[in-house]
């Protein structure tokens, strides 16, 4: 019997083969840009964090009496000696906090624990599925004058969403914030939140002086040193 040769055919590979195809892959979810996958940076524990959520489009407002307690509570067990949530607002699809971590591992898990902790307690009320929108977004504060923006960003929010007249917002950690310019009614009650420990958010941002609830909050894209 005779023996086959070995011999490679050749096979002509059209102009345009390989690399990325114009409309390949998923289709862009309309509305807002969602946030990419790559990997967070280290996080320096001399820095707080700027944390924003984003809820999903079916989900409910997040303002509403039940929610807002819902979501109050949740973030008043979310201290565990590690983490610790600072400062934080409530809007209709949104939640903005300033939160601390004592490691990269502290702050990752803390925020994870509390995105899943908010997320259960929204569904026990309203039975939706998934409640966030898109991964959180997270901004490290590096100068006392990004702490101090991002303060006014979270607590004063609410007169740029809303365009609510000047004062403290009820949906808010803003009625226990001792920072004030001007005395305002304490809320009743334990605060939700945590003393910070960074020198930042304990003292660093004073040097910018109180902050007054007349104040009007810049686009967190734009608060810089």
């Amino acid at each position: 019997m005779a023996r086959r040769s070995q011999r490679q055919l050749h096979l002509p590979v059209p102009n345009g083969w390989g690399g990325r195809r114009t409309g390949a892959g998923r289709p862009p979810t309309p509305g807002r840009p969602r946030m990419d996958h790559d990997r967070r940076p280290n996080h320096d524990v001399r820095h707080p964090v700027l944390v924003t959520l984003r809820a999903a489009a079916h989900v409910p407002s997040l303002r509403s009496i039940a929610l807002f307690a819902a979501i109050r509570d949740s973030i008043a067990v979310a201290d565990d000696r590690v983490f610790r949530v600072l400062h934080f607002s409530v809007q209709q699809d949104y939640l903005h906090a300033i939160v601390e971590g004592d490691s990269h591992s502290a702050l990752t898990s803390g925020i994870r624990s509390l995105v899943i902790r908010i997320a259960l307690a929204v569904k026990r009320l309203t039975r939706v599925g998934k409640v966030w929108g898109d991964r959180y977004h997270a901004r490290a504060l590096t100068t006392p004058r990004e702490v101090r923006h991002a303060i006014v960003y979270v607590l004063l929010n609410f007169r740029k969403h809303l365009r609510a007249p000047a004062g403290v917002d009820p949906r808010s950690s803003g009625p226990w914030f001792d920072g004030w310019a001007q005395p305002s009614r304490s809320a009743a009650g334990p605060p939700p939140t945590s003393q910070p420990r960074t020198w930042l958010a304990a003292k660093g941002w004073r040097r910018g002086g109180l902050i007054d609830p007349r104040e009007a909050p810049s686009p967190a894209r734009k608060i810089s040193r």
